[in-house]
């Protein structure tokens, strides 16, 4: 047995709890009374279509289709991070790409082949829910990590300078920011999975619950999509630092400002 349906009226009703946040907003002029009305218009249309739109892929379940779509995913999480880290989409955006890309779609493999044991692991059931909740965790990963280094490289860019005219090399005198670009991208996730059960019911055992799953049952996928998530969000932002790197810095080891956008 599924999940009970919401009518119009329940979703109407979700709305109305927006009153609150726009009540914070008047009141301590937050300036986000904008930003919030579109984004949730946003999330309404784009939810909408995109149920119609799975409906369909569900129903027909070709393997190109599902492919297809999983890499249209990556191709707006690609766009998504380049934006939110103020770099040139031109430059980055095979860099990037690829940074994702590779990570996840090895886990899907991993994923769907060897724990979930799938005849077809690109069944659209699998292979785009999965996949979309790797990508939407390693989304806000790689924009925290990219960020951070960004941020960090121009802020004690005289420090970094200090360490090169001491004799360190490129990586040498990159490794502390390429650190703690790391460990800001995957400690919330860390975090998460510390207290898993205890402080939050993660979103994928709380669907699986509602669509009739038994809770045992949603333990032990919930264990396995908490795993693949950091495993796939410490190697992707891994490679986007390291191919920034690569772009990102002339051969004097100086950082390429052109290559970024004016902040």
């Amino acid at each position: 047995m599924g999940s009970k349906d919401l009518s119009l009226l329940s979703l109407i009703l979700a709305l109305v709890l927006l009153v609150i946040p726009l009540l914070f907003n008047y009141y301590l002029s937050l300036n986000l009374g904008r930003k919030t009305a579109v984004a949730v218009a946003r999330m309404c249309i784009q939810l909408f279509l995109i149920g119609i739109f799975l409906n369909y892929i569900f129903e027909l379940n070709n393997i190109w289709l599902n492919f297809l779509w999983v890499l249209v995913m990556i191709i707006a999480s690609t766009i998504s991070v380049i934006t939110s880290s103020n770099l040139q989409l031109k430059t980055f955006s095979i860099p990037i790409f690829m940074s994702i890309a590779i990570p996840v779609l090895l886990m899907l493999i991993y994923f769907n082949t060897l724990i979930v044991s799938l005849d077809n692991m690109l069944d659209a059931k699998y292979l785009i829910a999965i996949g979309g909740m790797i990508l939407g965790n390693l989304l806000s990963g790689n924009i925290v990590g990219l960020n951070n280094f960004l941020n960090n490289i121009k802020k004690m860019e005289r420090k970094y300078l200090a360490v090169l005219a001491l004799g360190a090399d490129r990586r040498e005198a990159l490794l502390p920011y390429i650190r703690e670009s790391i460990q800001a991208s995957v400690n919330p996730i860390i975090a998460s999975i510390a207290t898993i059960g205890l402080v939050s019911l993660p979103g994928m055992m709380t669907g699986q619950i509602l669509g009739g799953s038994s809770p045992a049952v949603a333990v032990k996928y919930q264990m396995a999509i908490m795993i693949a998530i950091f495993v796939t969000r410490i190697l992707s932002i891994f490679l986007a630092l390291v191919m920034t790197i690569r772009i990102g810095f002339d051969r004097y080891d100086m950082l390429k400002r052109e290559l970024f956008k004016e902040d």
